[in-house]
């Protein structure tokens, strides 16, 4: 329709961008995701699950298909959410992961600038808590904010630096409006099988079916902030609502243990001592571990006014749920 706002994003494949074009949808956006290669497996599903997203074909390591997408797009808003976004990949892929979550991130820039929609398109740049690493030395005891000291402990979170630094200097080079959201552990139904949230729930629900013994997990000690992935991309979109571009931490202000979410994920289904059906399987170690990461969200709730609705157990257990209902229909097939 005419006055229709237009987003483009980048990731549309992945969690955030499906709860994103959802949310952008419902607000009245005319919605453009780019999707890598003409024969992705997941175009058939992003097609059918979001069918009112239009495709654009590009790539983030190649930026004159990034130019194209821009061109053709004309956003009124960008979202730039692509990224090799697994930690635990980044270490045995450093080369790819430097190349699309670090260099990606000045491809997009570039092309909303060499398009001449430096001053018009706002532009959204995915951060994460991943840059902070959780060293002693750097840890505050209230949770990090958008002041605390950066000191990444893995490829990924090294080329994310890269992406953040670039992002805001363009922002003060160019005059452009580009935000950035430093996002700490976001879940959901959405979530891939290869994060090790979304691999407990979908085991826990293999189990309780009788599909599955164990499940194989690494370190079993390491917290982290995790909030509902729904809830941190409408963080997202206020931030481009937003009077002037600014940085802002998304998070829940709690942290937890891989052991805390096995053992709420595991309650679900009445299971109360998950112990014999998690296996410790060395090749899920990290050569370097983030132990703990604990964000401060205060300046987003003071300035867009953000909260989270889904608490850490709703989260579980909406996880464990949306699992069972998909494994039960697998089953009855």
């Amino acid at each position: 329709m005419a006055g229709e706002r237009k987003a483009l994003l980048t990731g549309i494949t992945g969690q955030d961008g499906g709860h994103l074009a959802e949310l952008l949808h419902e607000e009245g956006y005319e919605v453009f995701g780019i999707i890598r290669g003409q024969n992705n497996p997941r175009r058939e599903t992003i097609s059918r699950e979001l069918p009112y997203v239009r495709l654009i074909e590009g790539d983030l390591t190649d930026p004159t298909s990034i130019v194209r997408a821009v061109e053709a797009s004309q956003p009124d808003e960008l979202y730039n959410l692509a990224a090799i976004s697994h930690v635990g990949y980044s270490f045995k892929n450093p080369t790819l992961t430097a190349s699309v979550t670090g260099m990606g991130v000045l491809n997009v820039l570039e092309a909303v600038r060499v398009t001449g929609l430096a001053g018009t398109t706002k532009v959204y740049q995915a951060s994460t808590s991943e840059m902070f690493g959780g060293l002693d030395y750097n840890r505050p005891g209230a949770g990090y904010n958008e002041d605390s000291l950066f000191h990444p402990r893995s490829p990924y979170g090294v080329a994310k630096l890269y992406g953040h630094w670039i992002a805001k200097n363009y922002r003060e080079s160019y005059g452009m409006f580009v935000a950035c959201g430093i996002l700490f552990n976001h879940e959901g139904e959405k979530r891939g099988l290869e994060f090790v949230t979304r691999k407990i729930t979908n085991a826990v629900a293999r189990i309780s079916l009788g599909l599955q013994e164990t499940i194989e997990l690494g370190d079993l000690w390491p917290k982290r902030d995790w909030g509902y992935a729904g809830d941190f991309v409408r963080g997202m979109w206020l931030m481009l609502q937003h009077e002037v571009p600014d940085d802002f931490v998304l998070a829940t202000g709690e942290t937890h243990s891989i052991e805390e979410f096995l053992t709420l994920a595991f309650a679900e289904i009445g299971i109360d001592d998950w112990r014999p059906y998690v296996v410790q399987n060395p090749e899920f170690m990290r050569p370097a571990e983030v132990d703990i990461l604990l964000g401060d969200p205060t300046k987003a709730e003071r300035e867009l006014g953000w909260t989270r609705e889904v608490d850490f157990p709703g989260l579980v257990s909406r996880m464990v749920a949306h699992d069972l209902s998909l494994q039960s229909s697998a089953v009855r097939v």
